[in-house]
């Protein structure tokens, strides 16, 4: 009987130290969590200005904010920007999700992109880039854009940020419509 027992605390130890893993990877991703600072703010809006002249705003229902070695910000909840010139809004851009470096000056927006222009033109993507510091806008993902006549769409595409200016990448249809006939 004690031979019994022996022989089951061994089988378990064995089975105990099988199940052990040493994984520098996983551990070092639970303490960067845990030792990561996370800033929240809700119902945050953030207005961007030049020598006193509005240029953005920015809204977003949730801002996270890590503090790790390359900090960022992260919109989880969605974002709503607005591009000013000459104290008016020219184009906005709203996403469900969007994540910024905050040294690059760079926005990733996710799920549902919608932009307009101050002509009413529309585009709708599943991801756009904001490159703020050369103040353009791109994908390489399905884009759709809604003008007043047509619909065009392609893979990728690059404008300024205020959508005023934009080159459809790869177009794979074009359908003219009639005025009124577009959402």
């Amino acid at each position: 009987m004690k031979q019994g027992i022996g022989q089951l605390i061994l089988f378990l130890f064995v089975l105990n130290l099988t199940g052990c893993k040493n994984d520098m990877d996983e551990v070092r991703l639970i303490t960067t969590r845990t030792n990561t600072t996370i800033e929240k703010g809700t119902n945050v809006e953030i207005t961007y200005s030049d020598n006193g002249v509005t240029s953005i705003i920015s809204k977003s229902p949730t801002l996270l904010r890590y503090a790790v070695e390359k900090p960022y910000l992260e919109f989880p909840d969605g974002i709503e920007l607005a591009f000013y010139k000459d104290g008016k809004v020219e184009s906005t851009m709203t996403a469900k999700y969007a994540i910024a470096q905050e040294n690059s000056k760079m926005m990733t927006a996710r799920n549902d992109v919608v932009v307009i222009n101050e002509k009413g033109e529309k585009l709708n993507t599943e991801e756009l880039i904001w490159d703020e510091e050369k103040e353009l806008i791109y994908s390489n993902a399905f884009v759709k854009i809604s003008t007043k006549d047509e619909i065009i769409m392609g893979n990728g595409m690059q404008a300024n940020q205020n959508f005023t200016n934009y080159t459809i990448k790869n177009i794979t249809g074009t359908m003219r419509v009639k005025s009124g006939d577009l959402p």
